[in-house]
Protein backbone atom coordinates (compact mmCIF):
# COMPACT_ATOMS: atom_id res chain seq x y z
CA UNK A 1 0.00 0.00 0.00
CA UNK A 2 2.80 2.58 0.80
CA UNK A 3 3.77 2.41 -3.16
CA UNK A 4 0.70 3.16 -4.07
CA UNK A 5 -0.17 6.86 -4.88
CA UNK A 6 -3.81 7.05 -4.78
CA UNK A 7 -6.65 5.77 -2.79
CA UNK A 8 -9.38 4.36 -4.71
CA UNK A 9 -13.26 4.67 -2.97
CA UNK A 10 -16.39 3.91 -4.95
CA UNK A 11 -19.06 4.89 -2.52
CA UNK A 12 -22.92 4.84 -2.77
CA UNK A 13 -24.52 8.50 -2.52
CA UNK A 14 -28.34 9.14 -2.43
CA UNK A 15 -29.16 12.94 -2.81
CA UNK A 16 -31.88 12.88 -0.59
CA UNK A 17 -34.27 10.33 0.84
CA UNK A 18 -36.51 9.78 -1.56
CA UNK A 19 -33.93 10.01 -4.24
CA UNK A 20 -32.87 7.00 -6.28
CA UNK A 21 -28.64 5.86 -4.90
CA UNK A 22 -25.82 6.16 -7.31
CA UNK A 23 -22.53 5.05 -7.18
CA UNK A 24 -19.46 7.91 -7.70
CA UNK A 25 -15.67 7.27 -7.58
CA UNK A 26 -13.24 9.06 -6.52
CA UNK A 27 -9.25 9.01 -6.39
CA UNK A 28 -7.36 10.48 -3.38
CA UNK A 29 -3.75 10.99 -2.46
CA UNK A 30 -2.21 7.96 -0.12
CA UNK A 31 -0.91 9.03 3.14
CA UNK A 32 0.53 6.65 5.64
CA UNK A 33 -2.12 5.34 8.39
CA UNK A 34 -5.19 6.66 6.57
CA UNK A 35 -8.64 5.45 7.82
CA UNK A 36 -12.12 6.04 5.99
CA UNK A 37 -13.11 8.59 8.10
CA UNK A 38 -10.16 10.91 6.68
CA UNK A 39 -10.22 9.32 3.13
CA UNK A 40 -13.63 11.00 3.33
CA UNK A 41 -12.69 14.44 4.74
CA UNK A 42 -9.89 14.51 2.00
CA UNK A 43 -13.08 13.75 -0.56
CA UNK A 44 -14.64 16.49 1.48
CA UNK A 45 -11.48 19.20 1.37
CA UNK A 46 -11.71 18.68 -2.40
CA UNK A 47 -14.58 17.79 -3.85
CA UNK A 48 -14.01 16.20 -7.02
CA UNK A 49 -14.89 12.74 -8.60
CA UNK A 50 -12.50 10.35 -10.49
CA UNK A 51 -13.59 11.74 -13.86
CA UNK A 52 -12.60 15.48 -12.48
CA UNK A 53 -16.10 16.65 -12.13
CA UNK A 54 -16.71 19.10 -8.98
CA UNK A 55 -19.61 17.29 -7.12
CA UNK A 56 -21.12 18.08 -3.61
CA UNK A 57 -19.09 16.92 -0.63
CA UNK A 58 -19.77 13.19 1.18
CA UNK A 59 -22.08 13.23 3.73
CA UNK A 60 -21.76 11.38 6.72
CA UNK A 61 -21.86 10.97 10.15
CA UNK A 62 -18.67 10.86 12.80
CA UNK A 63 -17.89 11.84 16.40
CA UNK A 64 -15.38 10.18 18.67
CA UNK A 65 -13.20 8.83 15.80
CA UNK A 66 -12.65 6.31 18.06
CA UNK A 67 -14.74 4.05 18.04
CA UNK A 68 -16.87 4.95 21.50
CA UNK A 69 -19.56 6.87 19.69
CA UNK A 70 -21.27 4.84 17.37
CA UNK A 71 -22.43 7.20 15.05
CA UNK A 72 -19.80 6.45 11.84
CA UNK A 73 -21.50 3.16 11.11
CA UNK A 74 -21.39 2.45 7.66
CA UNK A 75 -21.01 -0.98 5.42
CA UNK A 76 -17.68 -0.79 4.10
CA UNK A 77 -16.49 -3.50 1.20
CA UNK A 78 -19.69 -5.51 1.85
CA UNK A 79 -19.14 -5.59 6.16
CA UNK A 80 -20.85 -3.27 8.50
CA UNK A 81 -18.45 -1.43 10.70
CA UNK A 82 -17.23 1.77 12.28
CA UNK A 83 -15.53 3.83 9.61
CA UNK A 84 -12.97 5.57 12.09
CA UNK A 85 -11.72 1.86 12.57
CA UNK A 86 -11.06 1.01 8.70
CA UNK A 87 -7.68 1.51 7.87
CA UNK A 88 -7.04 1.86 4.23
CA UNK A 89 -4.17 -0.09 4.64
CA UNK A 90 -5.75 -3.29 5.74
CA UNK A 91 -8.84 -2.81 3.25
CA UNK A 92 -8.84 -4.29 -0.32
CA UNK A 93 -9.01 -1.47 -3.13
CA UNK A 94 -11.20 0.14 -4.52
CA UNK A 95 -12.73 0.40 -1.01
CA UNK A 96 -16.69 0.55 -1.34
CA UNK A 97 -18.63 2.47 0.69
CA UNK A 98 -22.45 2.27 1.16
CA UNK A 99 -24.88 3.44 3.76
CA UNK A 100 -26.47 0.73 6.04
CA UNK A 101 -29.83 -0.34 4.40
CA UNK A 102 -31.69 -1.60 7.33
CA UNK A 103 -32.35 2.23 8.02
CA UNK A 104 -33.85 4.95 6.33
CA UNK A 105 -31.58 6.86 4.33
CA UNK A 106 -31.50 10.50 4.53
CA UNK A 107 -28.32 11.56 2.56
CA UNK A 108 -25.27 9.31 1.11
CA UNK A 109 -23.96 7.96 4.24
CA UNK A 110 -26.32 9.49 7.19
CA UNK A 111 -29.02 7.51 7.94
CA UNK A 112 -31.95 7.47 10.62
CA UNK A 113 -32.02 5.25 13.62
CA UNK A 114 -34.80 6.37 15.34
CA UNK A 115 -36.00 2.53 15.17
CA UNK A 116 -33.78 1.85 17.27
CA UNK A 117 -34.34 4.32 20.08
CA UNK A 118 -38.00 3.67 19.82
CA UNK A 119 -37.05 0.03 20.52
CA UNK A 120 -34.82 1.67 23.78
CA UNK A 121 -38.52 2.90 24.79
CA UNK A 122 -40.16 0.11 24.22
CA UNK A 123 -38.44 -1.95 26.70
CA UNK A 124 -37.58 0.93 29.30
CA UNK A 125 -34.35 0.61 28.77
CA UNK A 126 -33.19 3.04 32.40
CA UNK A 127 -33.43 2.66 35.58
CA UNK A 128 -36.62 5.31 37.17
CA UNK A 129 -35.99 7.46 39.64
CA UNK A 130 -37.62 9.64 40.96
CA UNK A 131 -34.84 12.03 42.52
CA UNK A 132 -31.34 11.80 44.13
CA UNK A 133 -31.46 10.49 47.42
CA UNK A 134 -28.61 9.66 50.17
CA UNK A 135 -29.30 5.72 50.88
CA UNK A 136 -25.75 4.85 51.36
CA UNK A 137 -23.78 2.75 49.66
CA UNK A 138 -25.20 0.67 47.48
CA UNK A 139 -25.57 -3.63 47.22
CA UNK A 140 -22.31 -5.60 46.71
CA UNK A 141 -22.07 -6.61 43.45
CA UNK A 142 -20.16 -10.18 42.69
CA UNK A 143 -17.24 -9.67 40.16
CA UNK A 144 -18.33 -12.03 37.74
CA UNK A 145 -21.88 -9.86 37.48
CA UNK A 146 -19.91 -6.34 37.92
CA UNK A 147 -18.19 -7.81 34.60
CA UNK A 148 -21.05 -9.21 32.59
CA UNK A 149 -22.91 -6.22 33.12
CA UNK A 150 -19.79 -4.15 31.73
CA UNK A 151 -19.80 -6.09 28.40
CA UNK A 152 -23.63 -5.21 28.28
CA UNK A 153 -22.96 -1.61 28.91
CA UNK A 154 -20.34 -1.13 26.14
CA UNK A 155 -23.40 -0.67 23.16
CA UNK A 156 -23.27 2.32 21.33
CA UNK A 157 -26.26 2.00 19.59
CA UNK A 158 -24.10 2.12 16.13
CA UNK A 159 -26.76 -0.28 14.65
CA UNK A 160 -24.25 -2.55 13.29
CA UNK A 161 -26.05 -5.34 14.47
CA UNK A 162 -29.12 -4.79 13.17
CA UNK A 163 -27.42 -3.94 9.76
CA UNK A 164 -25.73 -7.94 10.15
CA UNK A 165 -28.68 -9.93 11.51
CA UNK A 166 -30.79 -11.52 9.19
CA UNK A 167 -33.96 -11.26 10.55
CA UNK A 168 -34.22 -7.22 10.81
CA UNK A 169 -36.08 -6.95 7.23
CA UNK A 170 -38.79 -5.74 5.89
CA UNK A 171 -40.59 -8.60 6.36
CA UNK A 172 -40.39 -8.54 10.03
CA UNK A 173 -40.63 -6.20 12.95
CA UNK A 174 -37.64 -8.03 15.22
CA UNK A 175 -36.45 -5.17 17.53
CA UNK A 176 -32.78 -6.69 17.03
CA UNK A 177 -29.86 -7.96 19.05
CA UNK A 178 -28.89 -5.27 20.77
CA UNK A 179 -31.93 -4.56 22.38
CA UNK A 180 -32.17 -7.98 24.09
CA UNK A 181 -28.44 -7.30 25.41
CA UNK A 182 -29.95 -3.64 27.15
CA UNK A 183 -33.00 -5.68 28.82
CA UNK A 184 -30.26 -7.95 30.21
CA UNK A 185 -28.44 -4.92 31.24
CA UNK A 186 -31.07 -3.09 33.20
CA UNK A 187 -32.84 -6.25 34.56
CA UNK A 188 -29.79 -7.25 35.82
CA UNK A 189 -28.91 -4.50 37.90
CA UNK A 190 -30.70 -4.68 41.64
CA UNK A 191 -32.80 -1.15 41.20
CA UNK A 192 -33.52 -2.00 37.46
CA UNK A 193 -35.46 -5.34 38.59
CA UNK A 194 -38.05 -3.71 39.81
CA UNK A 195 -39.04 -4.05 36.02
CA UNK A 196 -37.58 -6.95 35.09
CA UNK A 197 -41.16 -8.31 34.30
CA UNK A 198 -41.91 -5.54 32.17
CA UNK A 199 -39.41 -5.41 30.00
CA UNK A 200 -39.50 -9.37 29.62
CA UNK A 201 -43.55 -8.51 28.36
CA UNK A 202 -41.98 -6.28 25.98
CA UNK A 203 -39.72 -8.79 24.57
CA UNK A 204 -42.49 -11.43 24.10
CA UNK A 205 -44.55 -8.98 22.63
CA UNK A 206 -44.55 -8.63 18.36
CA UNK A 207 -41.00 -8.23 17.19
CA UNK A 208 -39.00 -9.84 20.22
CA UNK A 209 -37.28 -12.73 21.05
CA UNK A 210 -39.39 -15.42 18.85
CA UNK A 211 -38.50 -13.46 15.42
CA UNK A 212 -34.93 -13.93 16.28
CA UNK A 213 -33.32 -16.65 13.95
CA UNK A 214 -30.18 -17.55 15.77
CA UNK A 215 -27.84 -16.85 12.93
CA UNK A 216 -25.64 -15.29 15.32
CA UNK A 217 -24.83 -12.90 12.84
CA UNK A 218 -24.60 -9.76 15.35
CA UNK A 219 -21.99 -11.69 17.73
CA UNK A 220 -19.77 -11.64 14.83
CA UNK A 221 -20.50 -7.76 13.49
CA UNK A 222 -20.36 -6.03 16.90
CA UNK A 223 -17.44 -3.92 17.05
CA UNK A 224 -17.76 -4.07 20.73
CA UNK A 225 -17.62 -7.46 20.74
CA UNK A 226 -20.78 -7.54 22.97
CA UNK A 227 -22.09 -11.67 23.99
CA UNK A 228 -25.43 -10.58 22.10
CA UNK A 229 -26.17 -14.27 22.09
CA UNK A 230 -25.50 -15.14 25.26
CA UNK A 231 -27.63 -12.36 26.57
CA UNK A 232 -30.47 -13.74 23.72
CA UNK A 233 -29.87 -16.92 25.62
CA UNK A 234 -30.39 -15.52 29.05
CA UNK A 235 -33.65 -13.64 28.37
CA UNK A 236 -35.20 -16.45 26.38
CA UNK A 237 -34.55 -18.51 29.86
CA UNK A 238 -35.86 -15.75 31.73
CA UNK A 239 -38.67 -15.21 29.78
CA UNK A 240 -39.96 -18.91 29.27
CA UNK A 241 -39.52 -18.45 33.29
CA UNK A 242 -41.70 -15.32 33.58
CA UNK A 243 -44.59 -17.17 31.53
CA UNK A 244 -45.08 -19.96 33.58
CA UNK A 245 -45.03 -17.88 36.59
CA UNK A 246 -47.77 -16.19 34.93
CA UNK A 247 -49.62 -18.96 33.90
CA UNK A 248 -49.09 -20.95 37.43
CA UNK A 249 -50.80 -17.73 39.29
CA UNK A 250 -53.86 -17.77 36.97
Amino acid sequence: MSEQQYVQLIVTRQDGPDSQPYKEEFKIPYRKNMNVISAMMEIQRNPVNAKGEKVAPIQWESNCLEEVCGACSMVINGKPRQACTALVDRLEQPIRIEPMRTFPVIRDLVVDRTRMFNALKRVKAWIPIDGTHDLGPGPRIAENERQWRYELSKCMTCGVCLEACPNVNSKSNFVGPFVVGQVQLFNSHPTGAMNKEERLEALLDDGGLQECGNSQNCVQACPKGIPLTTAIAKSNRDATVHMFKKWLSN
